[in-house]
């Protein structure tokens, strides 16, 4: 489905990827991995365009992405959660919802059962909610979108443990639905028994690449360790 190779992206003069390869077919669910400042978001960034990658190749579903602009991108199938979540602070949460919607399985209304906060709070402005229900939010939105293929960076990053496990939990069920899914977090505790395969990213290079289950402790220690 998507297919990332060699990409080399940088900032003005300063490079950052030195060549980041990754692959996610459908159904999986792959896990970008790496300490801070390793390359993860600029990855993401670098295949939806917002930080163009100048070598290298990113074919989704044999498209190459790299000659497209970045709403073209969002409209060959990719949805995006952004870290930082990034929502409409002045619309309200049926507003951000509907604002990006494109027709197909996810609807506002799976999307609130998907997510019950977010129908109690239909109509309260993006920016009055907690840092966990904007995660909601920007989760949503995408899938409003009716992605093929899900990208969250920075899926539960500071949020409060009962948020988490409600997040943790739909990842789960859109794991069981069939969703493609391409995920950044840090906590491999709930991560590992979700992810088919993990990639694995050090100083803006791929240094591994396999299933949850090789990923032994020297390798943990090595590579994800602080």
């Amino acid at each position: 489905m998507l297919t990332v190779t060699d990409i080399e992206t940088f900032y003005g003069p300063s490079q950052a990827l030195f060549g980041v390869n990754l692959s996610v077919q459908a159904g999986e669910l792959v896990a970008l991995m790496g300490r801070n400042g390793m390359g993860k978001t600029t990855t993401i960034r670098s295949i939806f365009g917002l930080t163009p990658a100048r070598r290298g190749s990113i074919e989704f579903e044999a498209k190459d992405l790299r000659r497209l602009p970045a709403y073209r991108i969002a409209q060959a199938g990719l949805g995006l959660v952004p870290e930082g979540r990034r929502c409409f602070p002045n619309l309200s949460v049926r507003e951000n919802l509907v604002a990006t919607a494109r027709p197909g399985y996810w609807s506002l209304a799976r999307v609130e059962q998907l997510f019950p906060r977010l129908a109690e709070r239909r109509h309260q402005m993006a920016n009055t909610l907690s840092g966990g229900e904007q995660q909601m939010l920007a989760i949503g939105r995408a899938l409003m979108t009716n992605p093929r293929l899900l990208v969250l960076d920075e899926a539960t990053e500071g949020l409060a443990p009962v948020i988490r496990q409600e997040i943790w939990s739909a990842i789960r069920l859109l794991k069981e639905q069939g969703q493609s899914t391409l995920i950044v977090d840090k906590s491999l505790s709930e991560l590992m028994p979700v992810a088919d395969r993990c990639t694995i990213l050090e100083k803006g290079r791929t240094v591994w690449d396999g299933h949850p289950e090789a990923l032994d402790d020297d390798i943990r220690d090595r590579y994800l360790g602080v």
